[in-house]
């Protein structure tokens, strides 16, 4: 039997000859701890969020989001450490004997000029580090929510030391919409300075289930992305005379066309998996026949078996539409895929079932969501758990009112999506939930 035993559920037991009777200790247990996070949001996380939206940062320039979080953490208690792959912050508390386990947060922002109509909306400019442009910036993705839901935690398991045993590491991660953060950490030396987590643990806001809302499942939550690029070489020739060359816009849509049959007849129909050419870029004129075309890729997946099937059939295609085209083995079309791919991330089954359990415990039935996850956005969180593997859960914690719903379903505004920016959460359910997710499940991991 779990037991979350506040000082509140001990004030309510009964004591027997044979021990401590606890009636009713577990729901006595939650209202505490939830009533304690949502005093201190009030008190401390909700200024805390407002200031973090009002003030994002790009993506390995998170400058001054890193120190306020190392601040917060160090006003915690933790052991803090700072400039771990660039801006990450880690951040240590070790209390007894027992499991290492992580929790982590993202806190880049986007080059999105915010549009929300938010009291504390983003006017915020910065420099970006690819272009050199200014740009506006915006949490138009919520991470403002998991780096004040960090903090909580932080504070939470501060104050309740004595009903857990073990270390916990608190991992701050810059870089995410760029999926470079966590390999960044990793190359960094994360584990083999801070020790290899047991458990690890991830969420992230969404606006796509109702605010303060569970959604976990067991199989993988985000899926894995690669970036690949196709260059097509041809030879060049007058558009009045294609016969003199090998026309590398012709190629290319044949390429196109043929890629559209990995995922229609090489993947089993229940596996998903995504092949979008997001640019077809060839030629300068009318009437010129270039001599090369490039072809700009995303590719998602939901296991490393399909991500096999989809890469590999990419240049087979490619190379071969080539052969079929005519052109020489040292002209075929080359295939690149980007380093800033990333695998997909996947629960482990066994966990994501003792943490269900956990939450529907305590926060009752209700808390779980029933909308599926429809979406095939991609994470950088597997690299923090898949080699080493780490048994880890990356669960979702919903952000928009059920109203919102109800009202877009009549007719009404629709719920805006992360990136745009209208993008909004409403914080309170959002972030106190976050909390108190994540403070169950590391009790739970790390028993007393």
């Amino acid at each position: 039997m779990r037991k979350l035993i506040t000082s509140l559920a001990v004030s309510a037991a009964i004591v027997t000859g044979f021990g401590v009777c606890l009636p009713g200790s577990k729901a006595l247990a939650a209202s505490d701890l939830s009533a304690s996070i949502k005093q201190d949001y009030t008190a401390h996380l909700e200024p805390l969020f407002k200031q973090f939206h009002a003030n994002p940062e790009l993506s390995t320039v998170e400058n001054k989001t890193a120190a306020r979080m190392a601040k917060e953490l160090e006003g915690a208690g933790f052991e803090v450490t700072t400039g771990i792959g660039g801006t990450g912050v880690v951040a240590i508390l070790k209390n007894g004997d027992g499991p290492l386990v992580s929790m982590r947060a993202d806190m880049d922002g986007l080059p999105v000029e915010e549009k929300s109509g938010l009291s504390y909306a983003s006017k915020a400019t910065q420099i970006d580090p690819i272009t050199g442009n200014e740009v506006f910036v915006m949490h138009a993705c919520g991470h403002d929510v998991h780096i004040t839901s960090l903090v909580g935690t932080a504070r939470r398991m501060q104050a309740m030391k004595d009903q857990w045993s073990g270390t916990l590491m608190l991992i701050v991660q810059p870089a995410e919409e760029r999926v470079i953060g966590a390999k960044a950490m990793m190359e960094d030396g994360l584990y083999e300075r801070f020790g290899t987590p047991d458990f690890g643990l991830a969420f992230h806001v969404t606006s796509g289930i109702e605010a303060g809302k569970i959604g976990v499942t067991d199989g993988s939550p985000y899926a894995g992305a690669d970036t690949v690029d196709i260059t097509i070489h041809g030879v060049g020739a007058h558009g009045a005379s294609p016969h003199a060359g090998k026309d590398p816009i012709v190629l290319g849509a044949q390429i196109v066309m043929a890629l559209q049959t990995l995922v229609a007849r090489e993947l089993p129909p229940r596996d998903p998996g995504v092949v979008t050419v997001g640019s077809f870029h060839s030629g300068t004129k009318h009437n010129i026949i270039s001599d090369k075309a490039v072809l700009q890729l995303t590719v998602r997946n939901t296991s490393l078996e399909t991500r096999k099937i989809l890469l590999d059939g990419i240049k087979r295609i490619a190379q071969n539409m080539g052969r079929v085209a005519g052109l020489p083995e040292d002209k075929l079309p080359e295939v690149v895929v980007s380093e800033e791919s990333v695998p997909p991330t996947i629960n482990d089954a066994k966990l994501a079932q003792r943490l269900r359990a956990v939450w529907v415990d305590m926060m009752g039935k209700s808390i779980l969501s029933e909308k599926p996850n429809k979406g095939m956005g991609a994470e950088d969180y597997p690299f923090f758990t898949t080699k080493p593997y780490i048994p880890s859960v990356y669960f979702a914690i919903g952000g928009t009112p059920e109203a919102d719903f109800k009202a877009a379903e009549n007719g009404g505004t629709p719920v805006p999506s992360h990136h745009s920016p209208l993008f909004k959460i409403t914080p309170k359910p959002a972030v106190t939930s976050g909390v108190e997710a994540t403070v169950l499940a590391l009790l739970e991991l790390m028993p007393n």
